[in-house]
């Protein structure tokens, strides 16, 4: 296939993936703004009144980065895990591969769609965060880079579970015992300044500290991480997950039946 086929085929890949979540946006889209409304008012108003200002910023401030990414993380990574097993149990996938549609673009095709869907809920969530404080971006090339490498990540990650997950309970299996507790445990709710030096060095395993981190300071301008080290680190596991993508669908590893 030449370059306007491979491009052809992208956009099909893509289009099925937007229209997919689109048809189910009150599974897909309103569950979001309602969990982030309620994260808002008890974690936001309700306790945030009581334990007062944090890194210079009210406590609400403080959390809605960290809650507009949390949004981010869990839909960009959903889409393409259910979206992709999907294809594997029924097979389509296996059509997909002996078609002449290369596997960068396949993969491509299944993580922007996922990213799409990350973006569009970032939009909704902070539309629903400005009900709640006022947000001044701090720098709009930080908040932009850093959505998009999350998202892509996510949904990267999202693809690799997709492909060694053997039922539909196994794509639940990760976002419940490994990507909830990232989250909760990756500076959503408070600052590491709050940790005594062994936890935040413990903390600093974890990979969604950096991206927490790194958004909090487009937005608010303050980090925990220095700036430059998160994008580092952020890229470093992207370009892992990509890697490491890309070996499972050229290898046919757990694909192909």
């Amino acid at each position: 296939m030449n370059m306007r086929e491979q491009y052809i085929a992208f956009l099909t890949i893509l289009r099925k993936e937007i229209k997919r979540y689109l048809r189910i946006w009150t599974q897909t889209l309103l569950p979001s703004a309602i969990t982030m409304s309620l994260y808002f008012v008890i974690f936001g108003s309700l306790i945030g009144s009581r334990i007062g200002d944090m890194g210079g910023f009210t406590y609400m401030q403080f959390v809605v980065p960290g809650l507009i990414m949390m949004a981010i993380v869990t839909n960009s990574y959903s889409n393409v895990v259910s979206s992709f097993y999907g294809s594997k149990f029924g097979r389509s996938v296996e059509e997909l591969l002996v078609s002449p549609v290369s596997n960068f673009v396949i993969l491509m095709g299944y993580v922007v769609g996922g990213v799409t869907r990350g973006l569009l809920v970032a939009v909704v969530v902070t539309i629903v965060s400005l009900f709640f404080t006022h947000l001044h971006i701090h720098s709009y090339f930080v908040v932009v880079a850093v959505v998009l490498l999350t998202s892509t990540l996510f949904a990267l990650a999202g693809f690799i579970n997709a492909v060694y997950a053997n039922s539909f309970d196994d794509i639940s299996i990760v976002p419940t015992f490994i990507l909830t507790p990232l989250i909760y445990l990756g500076g959503v709710f408070y600052s590491m300044d709050l940790l005594s030096p062994f936890w935040a060095s413990v903390s600093k395993l974890n990979p969604l500290v950096y991206v927490v981190n790194a958004f909090r300071y487009g937005v608010l301008g303050v980090s925990d991480v220095s700036l430059p080290f998160a994008f580092g680190m952020i890229t470093v596991f992207t370009a892992i997950a990509f890697g490491y993508s890309m070996h499972l669908l050229n290898s046919g590893k757990r694909l192909r039946q």
